[in-house]
């Protein structure tokens, strides 16, 4: 695992879309493994710059998001489907056809995991897997558990992670309570991981996955068994770690 440290947020968010271009250049009709959130905003909109300013295409590039409420339809605001259509898909000249996310209103749940697990690796699998961190250490959805889940799931949100996505809703009742993730099979399965963190708020949860013991109650800490991961965190992220004084 190599740990890059940068200043700020905003440099963190350009560090990754450096590191995602070049899989994107590199490969033109790559696999894209995306996340949702306010981690990655930086990121999205410095690719769309370069996609609008540099020419950067992504016309032959796939994607595949990690994640998508239950209970939420494609039109609505808040769904991860709505995010990704803001922040990227409308930004860049990716075809609209290339883009999947679970369907988080689907009226069998489990047949649509099985199916998005199969259409994932039908496609091999992602080239680089973008992902964030919780406050509590998951990664997509994957919350604490006593055990690893490898296939895509429907899983019950934490309290803590409901109270953090409160943000985005009006209100805490109008928080979705569960959601269809990507399991640790389709995240490991990638590439090349690459995950963000930025603010004080990730500090613990950065320095247990980075630097404790592998375990289902840290889900990011399996990262550390992946062969190409990356992890890029600013100062106020790695305050609990020795390169907090590095940056």
């Amino acid at each position: 695992m190599r740990i890059i440290a940068v200043k700020d947020a905003g440099q963190m968010g350009l560090e990754a879309a450096r590191l995602m271009a070049g899989v994107v250049r590199e490969k033109p009709e790559a696999v894209l493994g995306l996340a949702t959130g306010s981690t990655p905003l930086g990121t999205y909109a410095e690719l769309a710059r370069l996609c609008a300013r540099e020419g950067l295409d992504f016309s032959k590039i796939t994607s595949f998001n990690l994640d998508e409420y239950i209970g939420l339809d494609r039109d609505h605001p808040q769904s991860y489907f709505a995010y990704m259509k803001e922040h990227f898909v409308d930004l860049v000249n990716i075809a609209p056809e290339n883009v999947f996310l679970p369907d988080g209103v689907a009226e069998d749940l489990e047949a649509e995991c099985h199916e998005y697990d199969r259409l994932l690796e039908s496609y091999g699998f992602a080239d680089l897997q973008l992902l964030g961190i919780g406050t509590n250490g998951h990664i997509a959805f994957n919350e604490p558990d006593d055990h690893f889940v490898a296939a895509t799931h429907k899983v019950a949100l934490t309290a803590e992670t409901i109270q953090a996505n409160q943000r985005f809703f009006d209100r805490l009742e109008d928080v979705p309570t569960h959601a269809i993730t990507l399991g640790m099979r389709g995240i490991m399965s990638a590439r090349q991981l690459v995950l963000i963190a930025s603010g004080s708020g990730k500090a613990r949860a950065i320095a247990d996955a980075c630097f404790g013991p592998v375990t289902p109650k840290v889900p990011a800490s399996i990262i550390q068994l992946h062969a190409n991961a990356v992890v890029i965190a600013d100062r106020e992220a790695l305050a609990l770690t020795e390169l907090a004084g590095q940056v």
